[in-house]
């Protein structure tokens, strides 16, 4: 019994001192972290370079666009046939995707072969060779009359340019078919099955590259951002890149971790210099580094007793499959032993020992450069996510990967030490090649058919220039019944007189007061108008409170209430007992009758004040004034924001006679001509006429532009039937509009993956600001899915995508109608001075058209395209509703003054 204790422990203590002796040997193969690391990063510029325009040329890692853009997200379905060419055998498959919550995927298949002088004769003998085995399979499965959708695996050298769409470089794998190299080969497998008269639809040109492949070869492929892709147009979304990251090395990267042993191969191989990485960890050149090593330490008289073999010297008798045998056997001893007699060697315990050892190095090394690679493409990934933790899928094919015994495991815990940050998850894939081309063509389609569904719901609200300048024309006709006595009461453009009869000519000056009444805070500000040298506008204010009881109370406790806030006001500028001149901004429904005369005809926005309704605004204020007997004001004008607006940009620039407001709500102001403005007595001169445009539409005149998402958001609003124009432009609504399309397209499986949150059913979640933010150009679709996410909907980058785009054209229209509304106004202005060319400005404000990215830009271009006789300026306001006031009172002073002269 201690004669074998002490028989084994010797044979444990030499295989020990036997493994160390090897290791000492191969050193420089056995990687530590500090270097995978330092590979991972290098591989990481490599990648860089490779996706760089200007770098691309000469970068070892090719980083190809595969024109992929998108994964599965598991509602495929349908039947597709695959082709799978990459040697003198090719395959066609035929795959069912069902999908009822479980996707399934059912698939048959038929090897055929290809005979040499096929081969190596035309290029049209060959695809007419795949057209017929194509068809013979077609008519076995008996679906030769059903057009299904061809995927293409094609595995030799191309340049690809679209998903269907790819270029022969060169052939490898013994083809030498003529007329084929430089050519499309989608396009000659279409040519050949249409000769053959096969019905179906080809999809052609995908990569043999799931995420991770090692085996014979080696590669990987990833999804990039399309921004960083420089040789494809389009910032936008996602492209599966085709690395080819054999060649990484062949610029000399990884020259100091090449041995002798991986120069020989190189030196050896059909390709000397190029795929130096594919060279130390694929399955086609492992055996073959451990054959040299054992060739090396046999003539250094470390193993064998120093004697070599025919065998062991013949180049590929030492396979990639022994390395897995040898490591894969419990007694993986024996099985060197094995190998090693195959080899014709006599070997001792000690050389089977050495042999296993130098098998555990080599394949050890292949996993940890796949892990340092793979390193680098998760570290992207997750900048690119800009997630803090990346949670990720690697797809995994290939014979090293699958058949040797430690490989998959060695591979996961370098790569888990590596990135420690990265949750990863490697899943096996069953046929890349064959299944993995359906599914893509199977991608390709689903995404296809539901871009046009989108496409087709979007198409209504992309208006043609012909359309806007009909509604140009409507917007015409509209505001010539509005000025008419006869049509007033039925226009719905109200076009409604202001009795402001001029604009600033910078001869104004003093000091004004002005009110801004439109909510539950009011102002009150103090304006002072300097002319001359030091002319320029100073301006004072302070907010105050509306209180609910004062809101809901008495017209007289609310206008006491008002006349309390001046007092308070005037105290706090030092001006007590002062009497000034006061504009009146009153953002209500309103029948103005003169400059300071205007009667409310309806409280909104939660007023409920008693006894005003249908009284003179002005005159309520005055008696207040009265009542509190403690300063006199002269109450000059009532005006409404749009008008103050125009005022405000007026006293900036003499040409500006228009006013716009795109926030919120939306109007529009000008000076007409007084023979135009029948509701007022007089000929002479211009009135600045409010036209109340929101209300365009609301007889009708713009049904057949209006789609069913307008419709659903005025069906409820609080205003229904009302206010339809306002409802298509302005910015309370565009976010509901959006909203409206998001739900069609989530309830019909065009968007979140069919999955509606409770969020989003609710009215009003969607706000406004979110478009101006979504279309931002410096906002990456990261940001895009946070603000999603922020509104409860879990978004992937196509969805950022489709919400953008939702987004852009929504807001789109809204620029353009209102451009087109704004190019019959300069126009009208313009017809009415019978002028050939008008130059005008437009005082503008509102929070869409300044805050929103593009809604100026849009709304500019059009003008300019529908009105081109007119050249048109537009100048943002500074707080029309409060300085704008105190300019019409301003104004209104000047010209009393200049009358009673």
């Amino acid at each position: 019994m201690i004669a074998s204790h002490l028989l084994a422990y010797f044979f444990t203590e030499l295989n020990h001192d036997q493994v160390q002796k090897v290791d000492q040997y191969l050193y420089h193969m056995r990687l530590s972290d500090e270097t995978l690391l330092e590979i991972a990063k290098r591989f990481r510029k490599e990648m860089e370079k490779g996706l760089g325009a200007t770098t691309h040329p000469t970068a070892s890692v090719k980083m190809l666009p595969t024109f992929v853009r998108s994964t599965p997200d598991g509602t495929e379905h349908g039947e597709f046939l695959a082709l799978d060419l990459g040697g003198t055998n090719f395959r066609v498959l035929w795959v069912r995707v069902t999908d009822n919550g479980l996707q399934k995927v059912e698939m048959e298949n038929q090897i055929y072969a290809i005979p040499e002088d096929i081969m190596r004769g035309s290029g049209t003998q060959l695809f007419d060779h795949i057209a017929e085995c194509l068809a013979n399979f077609m008519d076995k499965l008996q679906i030769k009359d059903k057009k299904l959708p061809l995927g293409f695996t094609f595995s030799f050298p191309c340049i690809q340019t679209k998903l269907d769409e790819s270029f022969l470089v060169s052939w490898t794998k013994g083809f030498k078919s003529s007329g084929v190299e430089g050519k499309d080969v989608v396009t000659l497998i279409r040519k050949a099955i249409q000769r053959r008269g096969v019905s179906t639809g080809s999809r052609g040109g995908g990569q043999d590259s799931p995420l991770f492949c090692p085996g014979t070869g080696s590669n990987a492929c990833y999804m990039e951002e399309m921004r960083h892709i420089d040789m494809v147009e389009g910032d936008e979304g996602r492209m599966c890149i085709n690395m080819e990251w054999g060649a990484f090395g062949d610029d000399g990267a990884l020259d100091d971790i090449r041995t002798e042993f991986d120069q020989e191969i190189d030196m050896g191989s059909l390709n000397p210099g190029k795929q130096l990485f594919e060279k130390m960890i694929s399955g086609l050149y492992m055996g073959e580094l451990v054959r040299l090593i054992l060739v090396k330490m046999a003539k250094e008289e470390l193993l064998f007793g120093g004697k070599l073999s025919p065998e062991l010297l013949a180049t590929g008798h030492f396979e990639t499959k022994d390395v897995s045998d040898i490591e894969g056997e419990k007694d993986g001893i024996r099985k060197a032993r094995e190998v090693l007699v195959r080899l014709g060697l006599d070997p001792t315990q000690e050389d089977c020992v050495a042999t296993h050892r130098v098998c555990q190095i080599v394949s050890t090394r292949s996993a940890s450069l796949c892990a340092a690679t793979l390193a680098a493409v998760l570290r992207r990934i997750k900048e690119n996510k800009g997630e803090e933790r990346l949670r990720s899928t690697i797809g995994v094919d290939g014979s090293v990967y699958k058949k040797h015994p430690h490989f998959a495991k060695r591979l996961h815990k370098t790569l888990r030490r590596l990135v420690p940050d990265c949750d990863i998850r490697f899943l096996r894939s069953e046929d890349g090649s064959g299944k993995g081309a359906a599914m893509v063509t199977a991608v390709a389609y689903r995404l296809a058919d539901q871009h046009r569904a989108r496409q087709k719901t979007l198409e209504p609200l992309k208006l043609s220039r012909e359309q806007l300048l009909e509604v140009k024309r409507r917007m015409k006709v509209e505001m010539e019944r509005g000025l008419s006595k006869e049509t007033h009461a039925i226009a719905p453009v109200k076009m409604l007189p202001t009795y402001v009869c001029a604009t600033p000519d910078g001869t104004e000056k003093g000091d004004f007061l002005a009110l801004d009444l439109g909510g539950t805070n009011f102002r009150v500000l103090l304006v002072r108008v300097r002319n001359g040298k030091r002319r320029g506008v100073e301006m004072h204010n302070k907010i105050y409170s509306i209180p609910q009881e004062v809101m809901h109370g008495t017209g007289d406790e609310l206008f006491d209430h008002i006349v309390q806030c001046i007092a308070d006001f005037l105290e706090y500028m030092g001006m007590k007992g002062v009497s000034l001149p006061l504009g009146f901004t009153f953002s209500f429904p309103c029948q103005q009758n003169s400059l300071d005369e205007s009667i409310l005809l309806k409280w909104t926005k939660g007023f409920k004040a008693s006894g005003c309704e249908g009284e003179d605004v002005v005159t309520l204020l005055k008696e207040a004034i009265h009542r509190r007997e403690e300063f006199d004001l002269d109450v000059v004008a009532v005006v409404n924001d749009t008008v103050g607006t125009m005022m405000t940009c007026g006293y900036e620039d003499p040409h500006c006679e228009v006013g716009l407001i795109v926030g919120t709500g939306s109007n529009a102001c000008y000076m007409e001509e007084m023979r135009n403005v029948e509701l007022v007595e007089g000929e002479e001169g211009r009135m600045c006429v409010n036209m109340e445009w929101g209300a365009f539409g609301d007889n009708g005149c713009l049904d057949d532009l209006r789609t069913e998402f307008d419709a659903a958001v005025d069906e409820l609003s609080l205003n229904a039937g009302k206010q339809r124009f306002e409802k298509m432009i302005s910015g309370m609504y565009l976010g509901e509009i959006v909203r409206n399309i998001l739900i069609d397209f989530t309830k019909r499986g065009l968007l979140f993956r069919g999955r509606i949150s409770e969020r989003l059913k609710t009215r009003g979640i969607f706000e406004t600001k979110f478009l101006s933010q979504i279309e931002s150009d410096c906002l990456a679709l990261l940001q895009v899915r946070a603000i999603l996410h922020h509104l409860g909907l879990e978004s992937t980058c196509d969805d950022s995508i489709i919400v953008k785009e939702v987004c852009t054209v929504v807001a789109r229209r809204a620029a353009q109608l209102c451009g087109a509304g704004m190019a019959a106004v300069v126009d009208k202005i313009r017809e009415n001075r019978g002028l050939d060319t008008l130059k005008v400005t437009v005082g503008v404000d509102g929070t869409l058209y300044k805050l929103h990215p593009h809604f100026a830009k849009i709304m500019h271009e059009t003008v300019k395209d529908l009105a081109p006789k007119c050249d048109v300026s537009f100048l943002e306001s500074e707080d029309g509703s409060g300085k704008g006031a105190a300019l019409i009172t301003a104004v209104a002073c000047r010209i009393r003054e200049a009358g009673q002269r």
